[in-house]
């Protein structure tokens, strides 16, 4: 930094207080002060701008996660919706079969979801520093622990099930079966919408704003995925699994609705650019496919009607994929161009 002094306008020193007197008035009766600051010549910062932000940093930085989380959000949400969609099959008494594979699928995703989570970490010991803590008011740490709550149930539901089917009944095993699958449920819905919440918790407009939908549609995503796979995994004749896979995709489609009959400027991510494209096509693939192949298959016959179903299946999850990836890509444009959905404008005098 230079030594040489700086080269202030000359202003008589009783004109100087006289001003500076003016302007506390002005604070205290206004609140702020309507007048210019002075860059003092050979300032070693330069000027900010809407343009350049502070120094040349933007407002908003960009998400730094990897290409792991997209897919840890997906994982996550169908892993989720199959421990619940399990445990209602088990409470009603649905084919065993459903049950069991519905409880792998949760039992996987207990296994993949950590392993990629540490992935984007980058060491093991991050994840378990996430452990010492428990923050109510923290997504972050909510979401952690009830992975970790969620692996533990439905690793305890899968074998207490697998005990019970090779050896038969058995009082112990049927309690921590029943258990398990109890605490499931609320750790399977939360597991499933969490995320929704965590990027809704941020400043990035395209998320903050969506903060109340990004649950519910992420819930439904998840359900369309964990649906697909389950027939996919041969369950395709199954009315309730239909039942609730027309439900998510219909759901989706409101959604999709939603989101293009907007016109608020931080939905430009969704529409406009890469994200827009993957966020079109995986809407596509959650929504209006699905919906329409399954209406389909309640008029064509028994096997037509399963193949059918398992078309709309394997949508559901190509389209459950693409939303996660199309809404971190949208939160990215988002920050990049953060100007416009602040409505932030360049100072007049610049």
């Amino acid at each position: 930094m230079s030594n040489e002094p700086m080269h202030l306008p000359e202003e008589p020193a009783q004109e100087r207080e006289l001003r500076l007197v003016a302007l506390r008035r002005e604070a205290e009766s206004r609140g702020k002060v309507k007048v210019r600051g002075i860059r003092p010549e050979g300032a070693p910062f330069p000027k900010a701008s809407p343009e350049t932000g502070y120094y040349g940093i933007p407002l908003l930085k960009p998400p730094q996660w990897t290409h792991q989380i997209p897919l840890y959000f997906f994982v996550g949400g169908a892993a989720g919706a199959a421990a619940v969609v399990s445990a209602i099959g088990h409470y009603v008494g649905a084919d065993r079969k459903l049950v069991r594979d519905a409880r792998y699928i949760a039992a996987a995703g207990a296994v993949i979801s950590p392993a990629l989570l540490i992935a984007d970490l980058g060491k093991p010991q991050r994840f378990l520093g996430m452990m010492r803590v428990f923050k109510p008011q923290s997504p972050m740490s909510i979401g952690a622990w009830t992975l970790l709550g969620f692996g533990s149930a439905v690793s305890a539901a899968t074998f207490a099930g697998l005990m019970l089917e090779r050896y038969g009944p058995s009082f112990p095993m049927a309690v921590v079966e029943n258990a398990a699958e109890a605490a499931a449920i609320p750790l399977g819905l939360g597991l499933a919408t969490y995320t929704g919440v965590l990027i809704g918790a941020t400043a990035i407009p395209v998320w903050n704003q969506n903060v109340g939908d990004l649950p519910l549609h992420f819930a439904a995503s998840g359900l369309s995925a964990a649906v697909g796979m389950l027939e996919l995994m041969g369950h395709s004749k199954n009315r309730a699994l239909q039942t609730l896979g027309l439900g998510a995709a219909l759901f989706e489609v409101w959604e999709g609705i939603r989101i293009e009959g907007r016109t608020h400027t931080h939905l430009d991510p969704l529409k406009h650019g890469t994200s827009g494209a993957i966020t079109r096509v995986g809407g596509a693939l959650s929504g209006p496919i699905p919906t329409a192949l399954r209406l389909a298959s309640m008029f064509a016959g028994r096997e037509r009607g399963s193949s059918l179903r398992r078309w709309a299946g394997a949508s559901a999850v190509a389209g459950s994929l693409l939303t996660r990836i199309a809404w971190l890509r949208a939160g990215i444009a988002s920050a990049q161009d953060w100007r416009q959905p602040l409505e932030v404008q360049p100072h007049p005098h610049e």
